[in-house]
């Protein structure tokens, strides 16, 4: 695999990691194993069939549980601790066969991108939640679905069209992080009012 493509699945893989983990996983797996993408350095154990096949019924506990407001919100601050850390391993691992240097320069990238689509989606999916009705909750959700599932097929096939979705991603997360600050803010001073 060339380094483009290496750069594209771990950019691709841990950008989607902050939104969609074990779809990543699990497609990253699915193509190395059905469309023969080879995939770079030690990601070759995505295509255990363990590996698949937890990642896929991780995935479907998931997609129900992203449907449901405020189960959501709750699984997505769960896996803060989850879906960061992970895009950060994956990126590295996508340059096992690079000097350790690469890996660990990887291992940070890949987790400032998981950081970035992570606080965005976890932040946007907060505000959706507070609308009344179920609907908008359900889309959003179907919408970050096709996005995870999209990119990890840009990152495999087509890594320009991958490189301009995730620099579109990363310039939302910095429009965004104003009104995540304040959102947290918000968060902490209702929690102090309750404490009080």
């Amino acid at each position: 695999m060339d380094f483009i493509s290496t750069i594209a699945i771990a950019m691709g893989a841990s950008w989607v990691s902050g939104i969609k983990l074990y779809a990543a996983v699990a497609m990253l797996g699915l193509l190395g194993r059905f469309a023969n993408l080879q995939l770079p350095g030690e990601l070759h154990i995505l295509t255990n069939w363990w590996v698949i096949g937890v990642a896929l019924a991780l995935y479907a506990i998931e997609f129900v549980a992203d449907k449901i407001p405020f189960i959501d919100s709750t699984w997505d601050v769960v896996h803060t601790f989850i879906r960061i850390p992970a895009g950060a391993v994956i990126a590295a691992a996508a340059f096992g066969d690079f000097d350790r240097g690469v890996q660990v320069i990887a291992f940070l990238i890949g987790g400032g991108l998981a950081l970035s689509s992570h606080g965005t989606k976890t932040t946007t999916r907060a505000a959706v939640n507070t609308s009344p009705e179920p609907f908008s909750n359900i889309a959003v959700s179907l919408a970050e679905d096709g996005l995870s599932i999209g990119s990890v097929l840009l990152a495999a096939f087509y890594p320009i069209l991958l490189f301009i979705v995730v620099s579109i991603g990363l310039l939302i997360s910095i429009i965004v992080l104003p009104k995540i600050i304040s959102y947290i803010r918000g968060v902490i001073k209702k929690v102090q009012q309750l404490i009080e």
